[in-house]
């Protein structure tokens, strides 16, 4: 009997090829087989929206290969990704090879890890392909397109040719250019906090900061709200808005006698984090280390297809009763039974749309960090994959083991009533029991605090006003970006990388020190979109499609009636837009006289490519030349401006201007602020060659 398995990679048949044994033929697809033609729409508008796939061109050997297997195999089992997508790759892989012959041959298995136990199990529990998650598939499928197809040549005659427009791309982008203004119109307050060191009276040299909180038993805090695009920005100042208010304090505070008025100390627990879900992972590797999202599941995609970790995938938090005992017993060997809780502790997802039936994600075997799979996964797979293992591999272990106590001492002191009184707050803590932290520790440092007793007096030593000012919302990055997406319903765990890279890579945002900013094209197109359509370039009509199709997955909605209620005022919409007003894509001045025709000055202008510097009189005067954004530091080898740069695959590092001479470069700016260090000129020198390589 032979049975053939088919797979999406090469990688993922060689792991699955072996634990089947010889009775067992695994061939690949390389993903997709058949697309939507790019050069037409390839929907049927007029026909319930029948999507007119057709067969890649460069598979047509590989589903030569497929049905050739195909002919001589009892059973054909497909065993694509157990998502949406790998469901629909599936069901076109059952279309090509079908026929009234060997109908009854086909069958779909599911798997979350790719390991012998996993496989083995799959195989002897065949289901049928699931034709709800098809038509959720397709029906995201034919709406992108739709929107994508029909909005791309309105922004071709009215913004600029070559332009796209995605449904969820544009909201991404709606969500940063809207931030980004609301950083523009921002005013930043000024206010003032006070802060003393005080010390004992008697027997004690060593000071401990206090904080002013209270004139009068009034708090001196408040907290001031905005309502951004995205939900509420909360702001913490104080009612100490004017420098003399500030110092008026610090004066009489320093001619005031001070009391202990009370003591106050109380063990908390910390508790470890759920496992990691395709949001949260992608969040803590960019916190981490940097990495993109697209960085991030490219990592995961092999270290599931090696078979180390579950599949990447996923929104839920869950993990699978067989992996709670095999991690608690491991916790219990290494570390001793003080580190596991009286019980397993189970986790519930916060997204409406998590899939249960999916494990968050996780190592497929649990062993030592440093002397088991992690040393494996090196020296196959690199440092990087390693480095992400290893933040998978304390997430998991972590969340089933035992909470942190920390033991906490405030300590208020008042000062006398002559006049203003006055309450300070010292707060310190001490770390008491480490549990998870022992392999997943955070930024904690103990504050231990001399014993104080209510009722002692203090002395005041020094007194300082510190100014502040109200800080903006914050813009982007990888992980906050990722977040409000996630929160807001935007997209799902697959999407995230690819909605992200999609806006970077058209130029539409740029990362400027890791965070994104919106570029003059992306404002435009931006403000066309939401100008002419705002109903369909917003989040709740982003979120409520994302939970029809939720919807039509699940089997409770029809996906073609979805369509249907879409496209009628949509197609509509478009035929009122053609007459809309051309949006002009903003350009950034300079002083600078144009070298070329002399009457003109150079402005800064946005192409395909990225900036360039051109003549305000074009398309009179034609003079061009490349834009070279420069920083405000030297370069730590010749002391050059350090100017940023692109790889030759676009991602932006920072060079010296006088190369080819000087080959130095760094990918972060904060690597080379300041006198580099022996390690810190060591990592510069592994920079420059990994860049070199790029």
């Amino acid at each position: 009997m032979k049975n053939l398995v088919i797979v999406e990679s090469p990688t993922k048949a060689k792991t699955i090829g072996k634990y089947l044994g010889s009775d067992y033929v695994i061939k690949y697809s390389m993903g997709h087989i058949v697309d939507l033609p790019k050069s037409t729409l390839g929907v049927d508008v007029d026909n319930n929206f029948d999507p007119q796939y057709e067969v890649i061109a460069d598979k047509k050997k590989i589903i030569s290969e497929l049905k050739t297997a195909a002919k001589t195999a009892d059973f054909i089992i497909l065993a694509t990704d157990p998502d949406r997508e790998g469901e629909a790759i599936a069901h076109n892989i059952k279309e090509l090879l079908a026929n009234s012959k060997n109908e009854k041959k086909f069958s779909r298995i599911v798997f979350h890890e790719i390991t012998e136990e996993a496989i083995k199990d799959a195989v002897s529990h065949p289901r049928d392909v699931d034709e709800n998650l098809v038509n959720a598939q397709t029906a995201r499928r034919v709406l992108d397109r739709l929107v994508g197809y029909k909005l791309s040549p309105l922004l071709w005659q009215k913004v600029r040719r070559g332009l796209s427009a995605g449904r969820v791309q544009s909201i991404a982008l709606r969500v940063i250019v809207e931030r980004e203004r609301e950083i523009e119109k921002f005013t930043k307050e000024s206010y003032f906090t006070v802060l003393a060191q005080m010390r004992k009276v008697v027997g004690d040299h060593l000071t401990t900061p206090f904080e002013l909180i209270e004139i009068n038993s009034k708090k001196i805090e408040k907290q001031q709200s905005f309502e951004l695009y995205d939900g509420k920005y909360t702001v913490t100042t104080t009612i100490l808005n004017t420098e003399k208010k500030a110092e008026d304090i610090v004066v009489d505070t320093r001619t005031r006698k001070f009391t202990v008025a009370q003591v106050l100390e109380k063990q908390g627990k910390r508790t470890p984090l759920p496992p990691f879900t395709t949001s949260t992972l992608q969040q803590d590797a960019s916190r981490k280390y940097g990495y993109s999202g697209k960085r991030t599941m490219s990592l995961a995609q092999k270290l599931y297809e090696e078979g180390f970790i579950t599949y990447h995938r996923t929104d839920s938090v869950t993990l699978s009763p067989v992996a709670i005992k095999q991690i608690r017993s491991f916790v219990e060997k290494e570390y001793g039974e003080k580190y596991l809780p009286a019980t397993a502790r189970v986790y519930t997802g916060k997204q409406k749309s998590a899939q249960e039936a999916h494990e968050g994600i996780r190592p497929t075997k649990f062993t030592p960090l440093l002397t088991g799979e992690a040393k494996k996964v090196e020296s196959d797979l690199g440092k990087d994959c390693m480095k992400l293992y290893e933040l998978i591999w304390r997430r998991t272990i972590s969340s089933q083991m035992a909470d942190a106590i920390l033991e906490s001492t405030t300590v208020f002191a008042d000062s006398d009533t002559k006049g203003d009184v006055y309450r300070y707050k010292a707060n310190g803590s001490v770390l008491i029991f480490e549990g998870f932290l022992k392999i997943n520790p955070q930024a904690l440092s103990d504050t231990k605090l001399p014993r104080f007793n209510e009722g002692e007096e203090l002395h005041v030593h020094d007194v300082i006003g510190e100014p502040h000012e109200t800080p903006p919302p914050p813009r982007y990055n990888d992980a906050s970006i990722i977040q409000t997406l996630e929160e807001k319903g935007i997209g799902r765990p697959s999407t995230y990388a690819a909605i992200i890279s999609t806006i970077v890579d058209r130029a539409y945002v740029e990362r400027i020190e890791r965070r994104f900013v919106p570029t003059a094209i992306g404002n435009a197109v931006n403000d066309f979109l939401v100008h002419n359509f705002e109903s369909i370039d917003d989040i709740p009509f982003t979120a409520e499609m994302e939970d029809n199709l939720d919807k039509i997955a699940d089997g409770n909605k029809e996906w073609v009636s979805m369509m249907k209620e879409f496209y009628t005022p949509f197609e509509k919409k478009l035929g009122t837009v053609k007459n809309a007003e051309r949006v002009k894509i903003e350009v950034e001045e300079t002083t600078d006289p144009c070298p070329d025709c002399k009457e003109g000055h150079l402005v800064v202008r946005t192409g395909r490519f990225g900036k360039f510097y051109s003549c305000h009189r074009f398309p009179e005067c034609k003079f061009t030349k490349p834009f070279v954004e420069e920083t405000d530091i030297n370069c730590p080898k010749d002391d050059g401006k350090v100017i940023v740069k692109k790889t030759r695959k676009g991602r932006k590092f920072f060079g010296c201007s006088h190369y080819p001479n000087c080959t130095f470069a760094a990918w972060k700016l904060e690597d080379i602020k300041g006198a580099p260090t022996e390690n810190v000129a060591k990592s510069l020198e592994e920079n420059s060659s990994q860049i070199a390589s790029s």
